[in-house]
């Protein structure tokens, strides 16, 4: 079951043909803390630029891109982000992922997924009526 769902999704990992094209034309270079594989073209585009890109660990996600990683893919910087990173702070939160449209959401009271129910109108509100 596992082999027909990568055979015929995409939008939970790579697909078998998007897997096979990297094996073939890339070549892995890193992968980040949540399992994300970076790759780089063998081969340079016409322009004279290499080509990179992301194989997703799990969903595919943009916002599951580490900072370091996305300047890397983006040509923010050449080298890998490993030789580029400065030592962590002791203040800096460990990174997470977009959680927007997850069962993480933030969902505010008076949300529908919260039940619908918001606190009642108080005094400080007056409705707007064409007349005043």
């Amino acid at each position: 079951m596992n082999f027909l769902l990568k055979l015929f999704t995409w939008w939970d990992g790579a697909t078998i043909g998007t897997s096979l094209f990297s094996a073939m034309n890339g070549e892995h270079v890193g992968t980040d803390a949540q399992g994300n594989k970076y790759y780089l073209s063998k081969k340079k585009m016409a322009d004279g630029r290499e080509r990179r890109w992301v194989i997703y660990n799990g969903a595919n996600d943009a916002s599951r891109v580490p900072a370091e990683w996305h300047g890397w893919l983006h040509g923010s910087f050449d080298s890998l982000p490993e030789s580029n990173l400065p030592p962590p702070k002791i203040w800096e939160a460990d990174y997470t992922p977009n959680p927007t449209g997850t069962a993480a959401a933030y969902r505010p009271q008076g949300a529908l997924e919260r039940g619908g129910k918001r606190a009642a109108a108080t005094g400080d509100y007056e409705a707007w009526t064409p007349d005043a």
